[in-house]
């Protein structure tokens, strides 16, 4: 059975097909085939019904709609601007402020899409004219907003939360460490890059100057503080984190800065609930299928036939770490997490992985994917956004992708990257 199931969804995804029908046709193919007939396929509607109920999802359209009001507005330009004022005048200093920009947007949007649009789009002519290849310019943008799954809000580890019923507010926390670690490794290959390159640094801002773009930059900066310490601090839980950011949102770009009026909102929030009614199906379809697979004990023999039981915590978090990377290279990132997160469970319980470790690993593997040939998500953003072809969008990728992995690997043998804050935060 198992063989049919992945064969048709295959098929279907090289026919074209959107990645939600092969997950819907082959969820349809495991209940029947299991259940011999048309009589079980309410059960398989329960699933999916099951799968968009908790109510920790609820912060995923949240934050993805103060995501898109701040990209309407004025709050990117702001970081951008604070950013600039205090290093943009280094050797690769704009290239260090725009992966720095990557970051703090971040920890506002959650999402690696909205930050390639919001960073990127204002900030590519600025390297360009410094005299950038456009090359590096596309792919630090593209990587750099890989930070944004990692930093607190991330919508990819709400996702594993809610699959794996781990903790939302230990796995943001987690996030940090390791998304501080790949800036701070970004920033020295834009510094090593601009002295090769003998790229022109930016002319240095004055205090009073700095001052002013720290003064204008703390109104968007009270979105980390909203989320980080409202959730941390015992405030809010993550979901209504989430929704304290839509209302602050709203009350800076349509009140404070007045960059949106009503109508705006009204098309942003059109366009949210599009993006969520398809990621949504997404999370139904995926629990749907991930059931079929469990029922059918699928992950034991797949598992089993590559002796993952045999191996121990580093061994199952490289297999982890190769499975994300290569799947999130083809299929969106909700999904891989949605279809293989549970195939895996059973594993990690079983050697006593941490599942807050699990999750940052993963959530780190699944940006990478993100931006990797030849299918990452963030790729065919930039390829929009930015209007050029795809080899110009991929060419100076490597770099970037050694960094990560090398990321990857630090946070597999070195855990505490990630737990440390985590421990910290959630001392017993």
């Amino acid at each position: 059975m198992a063989l049919t199931i992945f064969s048709i969804m295959i098929v279907l995804l090289l026919l074209g097909f959107p990645m939600m029908i092969p997950l819907i046709v082959g969820a349809f193919v495991g209940f029947y085939s299991m259940f011999g007939g048309m009589g079980q396929m309410e059960t398989m509607v329960q699933q999916m019904m099951a799968g968009i109920r908790p109510a920790s999802l609820i912060a995923v359209p949240m934050f993805i709609f103060a995501a898109d009001i701040m990209t309407r507005g004025h709050s990117a330009e702001r970081l951008i601007d604070l950013v600039m004022a205090f290093v943009g005048h280094l050797k690769g200093g704009l290239a260090v402020s725009t992966a720095a920009a990557c970051t703090m947007f971040g920890a506002v949007s959650g999402s690696t899409q909205a930050t390639v649009v919001a960073i990127g789009s204002p900030l590519r002519p600025r390297m360009l004219k410094a005299g950038y290849k456009d090359s590096f310019v596309l792919a630090l943008i593209v990587n750099s907003s890989d930070i944004a799954f990692l930093i607190p809000p991330s919508i990819g580890m709400i996702i594993y939360g809610v699959v794996s019923n781990t903790s939302i507010s230990e796995l943001f926390i987690a996030g940090v460490g390791p998304g501080l670690l790949i800036l701070f490794l970004f920033s020295i290959y834009a510094w090593i890059y601009a002295v090769r390159n003998n790229v022109p640094t930016e002319p240095k801002t004055s205090w009073p100057e700095r001052f002013a773009a720290a003064r204008k930059a703390i109104w968007p900066l009270g979105f980390p503080v909203i989320i980080v310490g409202g959730i941390y601090g015992g405030i809010f839980s993550p979901t209504e984190a989430a929704a304290a950011c839509v209302l602050y949102a709203l009350f800076l770009e349509t009140i404070l800065f007045r960059t949106l009026n009503w109508r705006d909102v009204y098309d942003t929030a059109k366009s949210t609930g599009l993006i969520t009614a398809v990621v949504f199906i997404l999370v139904g379809a995926g629990a749907a299928f991930s059931w079929v697979i469990s029922f059918a004990q699928i992950p034991q023999a797949i598992l089993g036939g590559i002796g993952i039981d045999q191996m121990g915590q580093i061994g199952v978090l490289f297999v982890i770490s190769i499975a994300f990377f290569i799947g999130c290279m083809f299929v969106d990132p909700i999904v891989v997490i949605l279809v293989l997160v549970p195939i895996f469970a059973p594993v990690v319980q079983a050697v006593g992985l941490d599942p807050v470790l699990v999750g940052t690993v993963i959530t780190l593997q699944v940006a990478i994917g993100s931006a990797t040939p030849p299918f990452g998500c963030d790729i065919f953003t930039a390829i929009a956004v930015f209007k050029r072809p795809y080899m110009d969008v991929i060419r100076g990728t490597p770099p970037f992708i050694i960094i990560l992995l090398s990321v990857s690997v630090a946070l597999i043998f070195f855990p505490q990257i990630a737990l440390f804050l985590r421990d910290l935060a959630f001392a017993k």
